[in-house]
């Protein structure tokens, strides 16, 4: 039997039994589509943190009083138990750190905008020394970031993220406008990039205000994060590190041999730990879709079991006509494998499905991995191809005078 014609009879098996293929190929699908969506939904936010951290620069540093990311309850809790990270701390690092270039720090709160009759809630107000925008790499659109002398001066002056500009201005020119901050009057001087959403939550609704500005408003009190660029060199974010991490133990009189009472933070240590938490999904992923195929190759195996004996006589008029037993067996692996591609193929398109409506509804990243999608058909035809053989051996082993007696 030629190739093309045993493909042709197992697709034409599929559909004569419409209903029996789709509960049939159920179980491979599940596995397949699972599969995809995480590794779609996992690529997509792998893109979305290397391009965080592409942004914010490979030659910065972070100190600050907790981790961006927690794991647990417990380290909330002994984190939270951490001395504040004060505006002293911050001058200590600007004033000595030899081996950074550039450093600035951030206070942040959540708070109401007003501006005639319209007002914003639960925008982030960002405290910011005039270095920050540069610091995270934010494009001033219109108008002008801060400057040393805003900053010294406590000057009411205001960045706005896209946000406020469309939902508060109108989409009008922002610049020199008045808007009320928690109640404090400040003029809007420049105009933040628009920066989209992420896991549905907008990045574009704060207000930036000078540091000193901020403290006025808020306290001292609050902790902030501090933020410092390393110099050009091999080992010059190695060595800003050390030194940053030096001067801020030694200002909170750490003792020797003791942990941190502070966070220093790379983008490798951020990329890392993502990576660890991302790695955990795909395994959870794959054991899903591990039992899925398991289920799915036994059922593939079942229903062939029931095609054989539904079609002995014609597997008896094969032989009887010259087919070998190879031809045979040959032609129910193809048939297995046909329909595991089919369950494959139909679990792809259902995985990057899922991947797209999470993406709409939730703003969660997504980007399609080419691999993961021959993979799936890969692992669903192998599934097919395995749990095929003994339907196929049992048929290429039948008696073909005993097959032609059949009563089918």
């Amino acid at each position: 039997m030629e190739f093309k014609e045993a493909i042709k009879i197992a697709l034409q098996s599929l559909w004569a039994n419409k209903l029996r293929s789709v509960l049939t190929l159920l179980g491979v699908v599940i596995g397949v589509a699972s599969v995809i969506a995480v590794v779609t939904l996992v690529n997509g936010a792998n893109v979305y943190v290397a391009s965080k951290v592409n942004k914010y620069g490979a030659d910065v540093f972070t100190i600050s009083k907790q981790p961006q990311i927690i794991t647990s309850y417990d380290q909330y809790r002994a984190f939270q138990k951490r001395k504040n990270i004060l505006l002293d701390d911050y001058k200590n690092v600007a004033d000595n750190c030899k081996h950074c270039t550039d450093i600035g720090a951030q206070q942040t709160s959540v708070g109401k905008i007003v501006y005639g009759t319209k007002s914003s809630t639960d925008t982030v107000i960002r405290g910011n020394t005039w270095s920050m925008p540069e610091m995270q790499n934010l494009n001033i659109v219109q108008g002008r970031g801060f400057t040393p002398t805003d900053d010294e001066h406590a000057s009411h002056v205001a960045l706005v993220g896209s946000d406020i500009q469309e939902n508060l201005l109108g989409g009008d020119d922002p610049i020199g406008k008045e808007i009320r901050v928690d109640g404090v009057p400040y003029m809007v001087i420049g105009l933040g990039e628009k920066q989209g959403k992420t896991l549905g939550q907008s990045q574009d609704n704060w207000v930036a205000v000078p540091l000193s500005t901020f403290q006025k408003t808020y306290g001292t009190a609050k902790t902030l994060t501090i933020y410092a660029k390393a110099g050009a060199g091999a080992n010059a974010l190695e060595m800003a590190t050390d030194e940053g991490r030096q001067l801020m133990r030694s200002e909170r009189h750490d003792r020797p041999g003791e942990d941190d009472s502070f966070t220093l933070e790379t983008s490798d240590t951020f990329v890392g730990l993502w990576k660890s938490i991302s790695s955990g999904f795909e395994a959870v992923a794959v054991a899903i879709a591990g039992i899925s195929l398991v289920v799915g190759g036994i059922v593939i195996m079942n229903i062939m079991l029931v095609s054989v004996t539904e079609r002995t006589r014609e597997i008896g008029v094969r032989k009887a006509l010259g087919a070998k037993r190879q031809d045979i067996l040959i032609q129910f692996l193809i048939e297995s494998a046909s329909m595991a591609l089919v369950g494959g193929l139909i679990g792809v398109i259902g995985g990057m499905g899922v991947a797209q409506i999470v993406t709409v509804l939730l703003g969660f990243p997504s980007s399609i991995a080419i691999w993961s999608i021959f993979a799936g058909l890969v692992v669903a035809t192998s599934t097919g191809i395995f749990f095929g053989v003994y339907p196929a051996r049992k048929a290429a082993e039948l008696d073909p005078i005993v097959a032609l007696r059949a009563d089918n």
